[in-house]
C-alpha cells in the first residue's frame, strides 16, 4: 500500500497535498497540467487483489461513467498503474466534506436544509435508475465553498429492482455488511440480505440528526449497542415489523434488547426544530416500508424553501453496467474489461476533441470569409460583394471627365 505515485501520473498532474487517506486508498490535489485546472487524484491500493476488491473498484468506475448529475462526483479520468495493481481516478476537486465540516461547527441551520435538499434530490436520481447507495455518511458527501454537495464513493453501490423484490424476496441476496455501523438500517443490522432504497433514506435520518445535534446519533460500539440505540427511539418493534425485514436471525437478536415504546423525537432532543424533528421521525421507521421515499421527502415542509419539481429529475433510463451483479467473476474478467472501457472512453474523448476542433477551424474559415466579403471597395481591392451604395457611386457620370474632352452635356 505504498504512496508512491507514477511517473506517467506526474507527468500529467502536479501533486500539491494529500487530502487523506483510507484503507483503499489515497487521494491528493493536484494540477491537470494540460487543462489547467485543480482536480483530486485517487490512488486505490491492489484494485485487483481479490474478487471482491475488483467487483468493488469495477462497480465504482462503471456507476460513476454512467451517472450524470449535478450532485454526483464526475469521474473526469481513469489511469492504469505501471504495476497493474493499483489504479488512479481522477475527479472534480471538492474542498472539504460534511463530515470535516461538521466537526468545525461551521455549518447553519440554514446550510442543514441546503445539504438534505441535494442529498434527497441526488438519491430520488440514483433510485429512479434502480441504484441503491448502500454507504451515505457524512464523509461519503462532499462540500465546496458554496455548500454544493456532491455524493462519492460508489464501491458499494448496487443495482435493484425494488417492484420485484417486494415480490419474491429470494430473487436478489444483498450482503449485510455494508455501510458504516453508525449509519445502518435496522436490517441491516439484523442479518436481513432483503432490503430496497429505505436502507438509504435511514442514512439520511442519521446525517439529519447528526447536523442538527453536532454529533452521530447513533454512535454504537457493536452490533448490539448499535441495535440498543435505535431502539431507544423507534420503540421495540412488533411482530409485523420484525417480518418486514426479511431477517431468520431478528427474533433472537432483539430477544436481548430492552422492550421499550416509541418515543417522541422532540422528548429525546428538545433542541431540534419542530419541522426536522418531524421529518426525522417519518425516517427513523424499523420498518422499510414506512420511510419516506426521495419524493415525499422533497415535500416535506423541512425542505419547502428549495423544493422545486422541474430542478428534481428523476434518471430518463435505469442503469446497467456489463456484469450481472448477483455473480461474482474472477479478478482477470473484471481487470481486463476496466482497461477495455478505460480504452474506450480514451478513444471517445479522442474524437470528441477531434470533432470540436474540426467544427472551430470550420467556424472560424466560415468567419473569415464572411468579414472577406464584407470588405469595403478601395482602388487596391477588389469585392465581388459590392453593395448597391457602391454601385450606384460607380455610375454616376463624371463631370470633370466631360469637361476634359470639351463635351457639354446636361444631366436630368
Amino acid at each position: 500500500m505504498s504512496e508512491d505515485i507514477d511517473r506517467s501520473i506526474l507527468r500529467k498532474y502536479d501533486i500539491q497535498a494529500r487530502l487523506g487517506r483510507g484503507a483503499y486508498g489515497v487521494v491528493w490535489k493536484a494540477l491537470d497540467r494540460k487543462k489547467k485546472s485543480i482536480v483530486a487524484v485517487k490512488k486505490i491500493f491492489d484494485a485487483f487483489q481479490n474478487r471482491t476488491d475488483s467487483q468493488r473498484t469495477f462497480r465504482e468506475v462503471s456507476f460513476l461513467q454512467s451517472l450524470h448529475h449535478p450532485n454526483v462526483i464526475r469521474l473526469m479520468n481513469v489511469h492504469r498503474a505501471c504495476n497493474d495493481r493499483d489504479l488512479y481516478l481522477v475527479f472534480e476537486h471538492m474542498e472539504t466534506d460534511l463530515h470535516s465540516a461538521i466537526r468545525a461547527k461551521i455549518l447553519e441551520p440554514i446550510h442543514h436544509k441546503y445539504i438534505i435538499y441535494q442529498l434527497v434530490k441526488c438519491l430520488k436520481y440514483l433510485h429512479s435508475a434502480g441504484l441503491l447507495h448502500r454507504d451515505m455518511k457524512p464523509s461519503n458527501l462532499l462540500l465546496n465553498s458554496d455548500c454544493e454537495v456532491k455524493v462519492c464513493d460508489f464501491g458499494l453501490a448496487r443495482i435493484i429492482d425494488e417492484e420485484e423484490e417486494g415480490t419474491n424476496p429470494s430473487q436478489q441476496v444483498l450482503t449485510d455488511y455494508v455501510a458504516t455501523r453508525w449509519y445502518r438500517a435496522p436490517e441491516i443490522l439484523l442479518g436481513s440480505n432483503y432490503y430496497t432504497f429505505g436502507v438509504d433514506m435511514w442514512a439520511v435520518g442519521c446525517i439529519l440528526g447528526e447536523m442538527a445535534l453536532g454529533n452521530p446519533m447513533f454512535p454504537g460500539t457493536s452490533t448490539m449497542d448499535q441495535l440498543s440505540q435505535i431502539l431507544r427511539i423507534t420503540g421495540y418493534p412488533s411482530e409485523g415489523q420484525i417480518a418486514s425485514i426479511h431477517s431468520p436471525f431478528a427474533t433472537t437478536m432483539l430477544s436481548n434488547c430492552r422492550r421499550d415504546a416509541r418515543r417522541p423525537i422532540l422528548k429525546i432532543y428538545p433542541t431540534l426544530d419542530l419541522d426536522a424533528a418531524h421529518l426525522l421521525d417519518r425516517l427513523m421507521q424499523f420498518n422499510p416500508s414506512k420511510r419516506l421515499t426521495t419524493a415525499e421527502t422533497l415535500k416535506h415542509p423541512y425542505l419547502e424553501e428549495f423544493h422545486d419539481p422541474l430542478n428534481e429529475p428523476d434518471a430518463k433510463r435505469p442503469i446497467t453496467i456489463k456484469f450481472d451483479d448477483n455473480k461474482q467473476l474472477s479478478v482477470e474478467a473484471y481487470r481486463d474489461e476496466l482497461y477495455r472501457m478505460i480504452l474506450q472512453k480514451k478513444r471517445e474523448s479522442k474524437k470528441k476533441r477531434q470533432h470540436r476542433k474540426m467544427k472551430r477551424s470550420r467556424s472560424e474559415a466560415s468567419s473569415k470569409s464572411r468579414r472577406k466579403d464584407t470588405t469595403p471597395y478601395t482602388e487596391n481591392s477588389y469585392t465581388r460583394s459590392r453593395t448597391k451604395a457602391d454601385l450606384y457611386e460607380s455610375r454616376k457620370p463624371d463631370f470633370r471627365r466631360r469637361e476634359k474632352f470639351g463635351r457639354k452635356t446636361t444631366y436630368y
